[in-house]
């Protein structure tokens, strides 16, 4: 804490009647007199009470996830169940019908092709959208675990689910919200792209590339400005609209910094499930030339569907834990947005000093910030927690 020279009693200065020792607040050789000493704020959980740097969202991420693994690893496993088991079935499907699909493909005029390729598209991107809709209602409940581990509350799978329970409707609404964002997303590039080729024919072909490149742009830029409305839901306890509105207003300002933190988180991921799939890729040949090495047709089916299946768990897998990790980053972003702009450390300070609702979400039922920054109407030089550490936002 920074604590000033007339914190303590007693004179300091040489000469002095009942002169003694510096205590941390006094001048000491080599500190000017009156400078303050810093303390540091306090880190009862996972990360310490101010305004987190990158590296801290970053550890509190993993420490999240190793002190509350069974939520945070059975959460992730739910939402990434819908795509492993379809991945896998449509894997096996096709390696045990491909002889099948190319003797009818032979034959099949352009329509049945055209309405085949359109089928495989809609399966697609209706797995997509509901992957979205699962995701979007997790995610919020993977906050819970993320926001007690601030205070170092461990939080179970049950226990996750029982204080979500409250709002799972509005995560719900607000997951068809998105899933609906999700499907205009693609949509409306897809009809553009159809109308100019209709339009202009080779002009629109070429002007496809820069509408793509501003559709993405204008997605990426959507997506940060609602990435922390699952969290808002849960903790602030709001409806779907007002989790929107309450993400756009928190990541005003800090756009370039959740940007970066989101790709960097991204990239990570990726290089950790692209590492974790590379023993995959030598099953096949290893099984074809150590289990069998004069197989034949069938053997190389089974061999197929073997492999499609063990990928789609292994992905599962691998997918779990990276979505757990960017789930934990995301709420971490949430609490850290919070803290700059509402006060939340200080009250998640107070909350650590009295015990107060140890069952519960720290940071629920925390006002916004007043006019003046400050929480409750907390003002500097009032309260246990006054002028605890330089105010850095």
């Amino acid at each position: 804490m920074w604590q000033q020279p007339w914190d303590q009693p007693g004179p300091s200065y040489p000469g002095a009647q009942g002169t003694h020792s510096p205590g941390p607040g006094y001048p000491h050789p080599g500190r000017p007199y009156g400078q303050p000493q810093y303390v540091a704020p306090p880190k009862p959980g996972i990360v310490p009470l101010r305004p987190l740097m990158f590296g801290e969202i970053m550890d509190g991420s993993f420490q999240t996830i190793r002190r509350n693994a069974k939520a945070m690893l059975g959460a992730s496993l739910l939402a990434q169940s819908l795509a492993a088991i379809l991945t896998a079935v449509l894997t096996a499907a096709t390696a045990t019908s491909m002889g099948s699909i190319e003797a009818w493909a032979e034959s099949a005029s352009p329509a049945d092709l055209t309405a085949l390729g359109l089928g495989f598209v809609a399966a697609i991107v209706l797995v997509s959208v509901l992957t979205i809709f699962i995701a979007s209602v997790l995610q919020g409940a993977m906050v819970v675990p993320v926001a007690r581990s601030i205070l170092n509350r461990p939080t179970g799978f049950k226990q996750m689910w029982v204080l979500t329970r409250p709002r799972v409707w509005a995560l719900m609404r607000l997951a068809g919200l998105l899933m609906l964002a999700g499907l205009l997303a693609i949509l409306v590039p897809a009809a553009a792209a159809v109308a100019l080729i209709a339009s202009m024919e080779r002009i629109g072909v070429l002007l496809l590339i820069p509408l793509f490149l501003g559709f993405v742009a204008l997605a990426v830029w959507i997506y940060i400005k609602l990435l922390v409305a699952p969290a808002a839901v849960v903790v602030e306890e709001l409806g779907a609209l007002d989790a929107l509105r309450r993400s756009w207003e928190l990541t005003r300002a800090n756009w370039w910094r959740i940007l970066g933190i989101t790709v960097v988180v991204g990239i990570m991921v990726g290089v950790v499930s692209q590492v974790v799939m590379i023993p995959v890729s030598l099953v096949p040949p290893l099984m074809a030339d150590f289990l069998s090495p004069h197989g034949g047709a069938g053997q190389d089916v089974a061999i197929a569907a073997a492999v499609g299946i063990i990928t789609a768990v292994l992905g599962a897998l691998a997918g779990a834990l990276g979505y757990a990790f960017q789930t934990s980053v995301m709420a971490l972003i949430y609490m850290d947005l919070r803290m700059r702009k509402d006060g939340l450390d200080i009250s998640l300070l107070r909350m650590m000093e009295s015990g107060a609702d140890p069952d519960g979400i720290p940071g629920r039922g925390q006002a916004a910030a007043r006019p003046g920054g400050y929480p409750g109407g907390w003002s500097p030089g009032t309260g246990p927690a006054a002028g605890a550490w330089p105010d850095g936002r």
